[in-house]
């Protein structure tokens, strides 16, 4: 399978603040550079992206191409019903990412709206912060009849080198009759990461779910000293982990059944 990862932004030049191109760049997996290209803002539309890329696309046929941008992924959307190739709007565009960090590192700054509450009708009955071996994790919750699994093969522990004996950190919500409508829920806003924010310093705080291509959620609250330094610790064993942790929904916690398993990375 042939994947691209795609940018396509706005660029302010700093020698004339009257000039604004948008520049074009992609990359596969690897990380090298297939095509760049730059236009003038009167000309960046999805028609300037067909003809710019239609020979590459019928050179190199890509099955897919991922877009981090959100004001970009309409554009691309247009282009891969044109051209037949399927779409992908997602944060995991490491290798993407690294090239813009490395070459054009304000372009990476993307506004964010403030974190929202999560509805009502999905709290969950229950939660804790809790911990698995990272050689046993993938095949543990490969083979169990979870509905709905998010493992990507490129957060696989091993092709992260992460040690075996490692334990990779996690929250594990107990959701009760609401189990599958959160699970649910967090499929279709496909979650990215899970972060401890302090409100309190040793008190207090909150978990926030990155999720999307910019958007954040407020999945959890608490008001405990000693859910606090658990929150602390949760934090420190995902820099062990290179940012590695997962989220898990399950009915109750007698650990017969499993609604929902996402493995995710700070990034």
């Amino acid at each position: 399978m042939i994947i691209w990862q795609a940018d396509f932004y706005k660029h302010l030049s700093q020698e004339n603040k009257n000039n604004t191109t948008w520049n074009l760049i992609i990359c596969e997996q690897k990380g090298v550079i297939i095509h760049q290209a730059s236009c003038q803002q009167s000309e960046a539309n999805s028609n300037w992206l067909i003809s710019e890329l239609e020979s590459l696309v019928k050179q190199y046929s890509p099955d897919i191409i991922k877009v981090f941008r959100p004001q970009c992924v309409s554009l691309f959307q247009l282009l891969g019903k044109t051209l037949g190739i399927k779409i992908e709007a997602t944060r995991r565009t490491l290798q993407l990412k690294q090239i813009l960090k490395e070459k054009y590192p304000n372009s990476l700054k993307l506004e964010q709206p403030p974190p929202q509450a999560i509805p009502e009708s999905l709290w969950g009955d229950k939660w804790r912060f809790a911990s698995f071996k990272a050689g046993d994790f993938i095949d543990y919750f490969s083979d169990l009849p979870i509905p709905i699994k998010d493992l990507p093969q490129e957060l696989n522990p091993i092709n992260l080198g992460i040690a075996s004996d490692i334990h990779i950190p996690g929250v594990v919500i107990y959701g009760g009759r609401k189990s599958m409508y959160l699970a649910r829920w967090l499929a279709d806003h496909q979650p990215v990461s899970l972060n401890y924010i302090p409100t309190e310093v040793g008190k207090s705080g909150g978990l926030i779910l990155e999720s999307g291509l910019v958007d954040r959620w407020i999945l959890l609250t608490f008001e405990d000293g000693e859910m606090a330094k658990s929150a602390q610790q949760y934090e420190q064993q995902k820099e062990i982990t290179k940012g590695l942790h997962f989220l898990l929904i399950q009915p109750d916690n007698s650990g017969i059944t499993q609604t929902g398993i996402w493995l995710l990375k700070k990034e």
